[in-house]
């Protein structure tokens, strides 16, 4: 199939990814756009992962306030240099991510941040809940299992369906950036503030 420059270009909109690596992505998908945007999205998953141990000492404090000053976020994401720091995708990311936070208000950055107290009082919760209910012993471990991971997802941040578009989660949008930039790419930490 013949890759137009059209295509490319389209490619290129709607993925932000650089013009060789769309042309390479339609003429490995035959021209089908969405599989090229899958294709992409892979590929920036291969790069994350093959970047996730390099250490991020280089990035930037991102701010939101929310119109009438009541709601406001503080973000640090962290890369490897300072030049992917200073630039306009960076900084956006970095702006989106605080601008998610302040809608969805998540608990932690990841699994491993949430506290053990949070985690564990959900866990009576449902477990009573399921008590309650009547059911079997092994039934209830799934029913409370299930819970949990519901509940994880919701409230870890890479984990949350992003607020501008609920087909990805923060960890794709994430992931497509690492694709991006060529370098690894972290949200260290965030504090959320929140009058009355």
């Amino acid at each position: 199939m013949n890759i137009t420059s059209q295509m490319v270009k389209e490619l290129r909109d709607k993925t932000n990814a650089g013009m060789m690596d769309c042309k390479k992505a339609l003429g490995e998908t035959a021209g089908d756009m969405e599989k090229a945007v899958d294709f992409l999205r892979q590929k920036g998953l291969a790069v994350a992962a093959k970047r996730a141990g390099r250490e991020t000492k280089e990035g930037i404090v991102e701010t939101y306030i929310h119109a009438g000053a009541k709601l406001g976020v503080m973000i640090e994401v962290g890369c490897e240099t300072d030049f992917v720091a200073k630039t306009d995708d960076f900084k956006a990311f970095a702006k989106d991510i605080a601008m998610h936070i302040a809608a969805v208000n998540p608990v932690a950055v990841s699994r491993e941040e949430v506290p053990a107290e949070i985690l564990q009082r959900e866990k009576d919760i449902y477990i009573n809940q399921a008590l309650e209910s009547g059911k079997p012993q092994q039934i209830i471990e799934k029913i409370v299992g299930g819970k949990v991971e519901k509940y994880l997802a919701d409230i870890c941040l890479l984990e949350q369906k992003y607020v501008k578009n609920p087909d990805l989660t923060v960890q794709d949008l994430l992931n497509e950036l690492v694709g991006k930039m060529g370098e690894n790419i972290s949200i260290k930490k965030f504090a959320r503030f929140q009058i009355g």
